[in-house]
């Protein structure tokens, strides 16, 4: 009896420790959100922004995905050679983001969760309006940190994209060059959304 009740005592605690670490969720899910975007720099504009991140969850607390995200703002043009903002416009952007997701309440139907990413952002052309002057389309590698909750299949979250600038120069109505500008080309997302999948087992 003596080596047996160790023994016991040792499966016993096995048991609930495995226990807690299986999932009350089915692992996979497609978050497909909506939302606001805002762009930093002044005389920047915010815009809309449109979501789907496939996502898999490795061990209950955490889920690795893919974002892919559009985003449709107007970002600030930077100044000219007299110290004025220049407005600008642009048609649009896109996201690929390997993502990770932390979620403090694993088993539970409202989990609060943290985040972050890298991944490649495609950036749109901006057109200068105030004087000639533009940016084709490029790419730049960036990264994000998020955090929001879940509550059943709703979804909301509250992201920040840190993208690198873009530099350009503008031209002033006499075709001379303008002094070099810069892009801000990182931007706060506010998303709500839904979790398709993923419901308890």
């Amino acid at each position: 009896m003596k080596n047996v009740l160790p023994i016991f005592l040792f499966c016993s605690i096995l048991s609930l420790s495995a226990k807690s670490q299986e999932s009350e969720f089915k692992p996979f899910k497609v978050d497909v959100s909506l939302g606001y975007a805002r762009p930093g720099g002044d005389g920047a504009k915010g815009g809309i922004l449109f979501a789907v991140e496939p996502k898999y969850a490795v061990i209950p607390s955490l889920s690795v995905g893919l974002r892919m995200e559009a985003a449709l703002v107007a970002r600030f043009g930077g100044y000219d050679e007299n110290g004025d903002a220049m407005d600008a416009s642009v048609k649009g952007s896109a996201s690929y983001i390997a993502t990770g997701d932390y979620y403090f309440r694993a088993n539970k139907d409202f989990r609060p969760f943290t985040g972050g990413g890298v991944g490649l952002y495609s950036i749109a052309g901006i057109e200068s309006t105030n004087n000639s002057g533009e940016v084709s389309a490029g790419s730049k590698f960036g990264g994000l940190v998020r955090s929001g909750f879940e509550y059943g299949h709703f979804r909301f979250g509250i992201e920040y994209n840190i993208v690198p600038k873009t530099k350009f120069t503008g031209f002033d109505g006499d075709g001379n060059p303008t002094t070099g500008l810069n892009s801000d080309n990182s931007y706060l997302g506010v998303k709500i959304g839904v979790c398709i999948g993923g419901g308890r087992k």
